[in-house]
């Protein structure tokens, strides 16, 4: 949603502006420009990244259109599935659980928290790290290491994306003046014609460096930024999930490795006390 508010103000306030100082829109119209600049960055984009890179980008793209992947219901979601597995791993034994992480597709616990099943990366970590601590004699600090390793390659990964898109925006601007003078050569071609004739390739060169600039910091720079946010977002609720598992693991009870995970929540998303301890009475019911 954001994305498509942002773009329609930028939209706006440029044609907006333009359109007030008297000029006509018809005159920004140059879809060859576009053509140029468009396809001149995609295949650089190509040329530099891997094939596996260029497809991650283009496929979270339109991820940015959505809002944000974890809201306050997700991390409650993610709290009340964890209480659940630990408390029925005090009661019965932690060899309890083993079939729950073995199919949690199948699993009662997890079929109460569709939207965290949903997370597939999520229920993996959670599962396998599980399954580490069903096998025992795993150190806390060993767990630490193995959990932060794990975390720091994947939010690697979504690095990588952001740092790719940031290149092409960076680059926009020299193709807006690739399209730019091109626009320029065109427009010698026609001196001793129409001053008319002129004056529209003049401007359709003009209006390639405006195309380059504006993509670049109007569009791809801030989708950039944006890709990066949602990869911090994807970071902290799998931080909060790490920090009730080493709870766990250190034998602290149900209760208060939601707690410590509450406690690693952002500001902005994390109950208080009385309402976390509310939805695990709902798990628990």
């Amino acid at each position: 949603m954001n994305a498509i508010l942002g773009s329609l103000i930028v939209l706006g306030s440029v044609i907006g502006g333009f359109t007030l100082s008297n000029g006509q829109i018809a005159a920004l119209f140059q879809p060859y420009e576009l053509l140029v600049i468009g396809g001149s960055a995609l295949g650089a984009f190509v040329i530099a990244n891997p094939i596996r890179l260029v497809l991650s980008v283009l496929k979270g793209i339109p991820g940015l259109l959505a809002g944000a992947k974890y809201s306050r219901q997700s991390y409650l979601d993610v709290l009340g599935l964890l209480f659940t597995l630990f408390d029925k791993a005090r009661r019965d034994g932690i060899m309890s659980i083993e079939g729950d992480i073995e199919a949690p597709e199948t699993s009662a616990i997890f079929a109460k928290y569709p939207n965290i099943l949903k997370d597939h990366h999520a229920v993996e970590f959670i599962s396998d790290y599980l399954r580490l601590m069903i096998a025992g004699n795993i150190n806390p600090f060993e767990l630490d290491s193995l959990m932060s390793l794990e975390l720091e390659t994947h939010h690697g990964a979504a690095e990588e994306k952001v740092d790719a898109l940031t290149r092409v925006a960076d680059a926009l601007p020299g193709f807006g003046i690739v399209a730019a003078v091109l626009g320029i050569v065109i427009t010698m071609s026609s001196l001793g014609g129409p001053v008319e004739e002129i004056g529209h390739h003049v401007a359709a060169a003009l209006v390639g460096t405006f195309l380059g600039i504006l993509l670049a910091y109007g569009f791809v720079g801030p989708m950039s930024i944006a890709m990066e946010h949602k990869a911090n977002e994807e970071a902290k609720f799998f931080e909060v999930i790490k920090t009730c598992l080493l709870a766990s693991v250190q034998g602290y009870n149900p209760k208060m490795v939601v707690e410590f995970g509450r406690k690693a929540m952002p500001i902005h998303l994390r109950p208080g006390f009385a309402e976390l301890e509310e939805h695990i009475k709902g798990s628990k019911a």
